[in-house]
């Protein structure tokens, strides 16, 4: 399968390519950048725009063979000069050394010293224009006020810029201005609002590069939204795999389940997070066809990790039962719902549900260590509530009153 890059790589090859317009004067239609992964990417440069002063170009967002939402978007980078660096009292007149001292003015606007990624001595300036979204939680990569230009696409794009700057013998103060058209609209569709970024979508990438179908993006999310959860004062948390029990749980306890963190697939590593973290309590709530591969100790819940529902079901069940016409019958069943409906049948469900919940929670907190107390609540599509640990409704009942 293909890889793309990332909006990350989009915004450093675009404002190495501005950069080297407004230096030299000259077009450019094509830029090559090295990815922090070793990955050489040669992007091609979209409507050029040149003024006084400045130079604004874009790269078209190309995510390979994943299915990205922001594949197909352009991504700008303006350059412009700064000028008349004013220096507080106190200070020489030079660049500090981690950061540009006093405040400049870009094109008639007034910067301040500190704000939105100051590049050191070079005196790179990188703020967010239309379409990227701005911090307002803490717990993400960037402190609040900032524009979502991640750490790592910051770096790339002062580097980028750089090597244009000492080429060509450049020492004064440069803003870059990354933008994306279509962003605001296009973030809705994002985690970006959950997770308290508002106006856009974000500007990411730790290798510059987006692998096909890659899990990486979705164990980041995951611990950013355990991080701000962290760093908000609680140490308990509601895990889930997904939605599918939404409106369940608002109906049983009115809890939001869209409140809690969703872990898709990666149980193991989100239990993994939560001890790194810090948390006491975590609460799983979650449909039986996921969980219950967890009281066999997958804590991979992909089919393509490992599957064992009907094998896990079907020992519970003959450990309560000796009908075994009937758990032959739970080893045939293509669905958790239709073998959770045989066990009701038999007048065992509430035992082996009772059982595999403990044995999740056993599992769950194997993985995390003696630090995490771990509850479970599982739930079927069509019985609704099948098991509920010792601890679990007391701890929804705090999840509740926060509001």
């Amino acid at each position: 399968m293909r890889y793309g890059f990332t909006t990350g790589s989009c915004a450093a090859a675009a404002s190495k390519a501005a950069t080297y317009m407004l230096l030299t004067g000259k077009i450019k239609e094509e830029i090559q950048i090295t990815t922090p992964k070793g990955i050489v990417y040669n992007a091609k440069i979209e409507d050029i725009q040149k003024g006084e002063g400045y130079v604004s170009c874009a790269v078209r967002k190309d995510g390979g063979d994943d299915p990205d939402i922001t594949t197909g978007m352009l991504v700008y980078s303006r350059v412009s000069f700064v000028t008349n660096v004013a220096q507080p009292d106190g200070v020489d007149g030079k660049a500090e050394s981690e950061g540009l001292a006093g405040s400049a003015s870009v094109d008639g606007v007034t910067v301040a010293a500190g704000e939105n990624g100051v590049a050191g001595a070079e005196r790179i300036i990188i703020d967010g224009g239309e379409g990227v979204g701005r911090v307002t939680k803490p717990g993400l990569d960037r402190p609040v006020g900032d524009a979502a230009i991640n750490t790592v696409p910051r770096e790339m794009i002062k580097a980028a810029v750089n090597d244009i700057c000492d080429l060509y013998d450049y020492d004064g103060s440069l803003q870059i201005i990354i933008s994306v058209p279509g962003g605001e609209e296009l973030a809705r569709k994002t985690f970006n609002p959950k997770l308290g970024i508002e106006g856009g979508i974000s500007i990411i990438g730790t290798s510059g590069i987006v692998e096909p179908m890659s899990t990486q993006a979705i164990k980041d999310t995951i611990k950013i939204e355990l991080r701000q959860r962290k760093e908000s004062g609680f140490d308990y948390v509601a895990i889930s795999p997904g939605n599918y029990g939404l409106d369940y749980m608002k109906n049983t306890y009115g809890y939001d389940l869209d409140k809690s963190v969703k872990c898709s697939n990666f149980i193991g590593d989100t239990m993994d997070m939560t001890n790194e973290l810090g948390f006491k309590e975590v609460l799983y709530v979650g449909h039986v066809g996921k969980l219950i591969k967890v009281a066999g100790g997958i804590m991979n819940t992909h089919s393509k990790e490992g599957d064992s529902r009907m094998e896990i079901l079907s020992y519970l069940a003959i450990q309560r039962s000796d009908d075994i016409d009937s758990i032959r019958e739970i080893g045939r069943c293509v669905t958790t719902e239709e073998a959770a409906k045989i066990l009701k049948k038999m007048g065992i469900c509430d035992e082996v549900m009772k059982d595999a919940n403990d044995r999740i929670c056993q599992n769950l907190q194997r993985r995390a260590g003696e630090g995490i107390k771990a509850q479970c609540i599982m739930f079927s599509k069509e019985l609704g509530e099948l098991s509920v640990s010792d601890g679990a409704r007391e701890l929804v009942e705090r999840l509740v009153k926060e509001g």
